[in-house]
């Protein structure tokens, strides 16, 4: 059997051809965004408190407990609840929130992409995507608003006992 030189040559050209395509497609994969796993969200949020202009929020690894106070427009208010992470590169914060107009249950959830070692986050499930941590760690980064201190609790635990404590005159009693 004769292999004719065209055949030959598409062969030759295939075989230089198919390491560069294999060599471009692993590039491309490498700059696509990829979620963050749970465990990496879980090692970056777990016993750490997100501090906030209005509060902040405390993730206890124990139980996977989410305890945060706010005050916005002069409300005050805090929260319990819990925190899940998942394989998609979520953040789910879902807690009763509480102010002297009631409770309310909520779920806030953020998402998490890398490319490399940068972070991007966004609140879900339309907010804009921003650097959350860069591959050498700036000094605005949202990454470093997350400390290993509980500033957090006893707001809340404080919060708390006021607005229970207001709780029977909101009722008329």
């Amino acid at each position: 059997m004769r292999i004719g030189s065209r055949s030959v040559g598409a062969a030759l050209a295939l075989s230089l051809f198919l390491p560069l395509a294999a060599q471009a497609a692993e590039a491309a994969k490498k700059k696509a965004p990829t979620p963050l796993s749970a465990y990496e969200l879980y090692r970056i949020y777990a016993d750490r408190t997100w501090t906030w202009d209005t509060g902040g929020g405390r993730f206890f690894e124990d139980g996977r407990r989410f305890v945060a106070w706010v005050t916005d427009k002069g409300k005050q208010s805090f929260a319990e609840g819990k925190w899940v992470v998942d394989d998609l590169g979520q953040l789910c914060m879902r807690a009763t929130w509480t102010n002297a107009e009631g409770a309310a249950r909520a779920s806030t959830c953020f998402g998490h992409r890398k490319i490399g070692n940068t972070i991007y986050q966004r609140r879900q499930p339309s907010g804009n995507w921003y650097v959350f941590r860069h591959s050498s760690v700036h000094q605005d980064d949202e990454f470093r608003k997350l400390v290993s201190t509980d500033t957090v609790s006893a707001k809340a635990y404080e919060l708390k006992q006021v607005l229970l404590n207001q709780e029977p005159a909101r009722r008329g009693g």
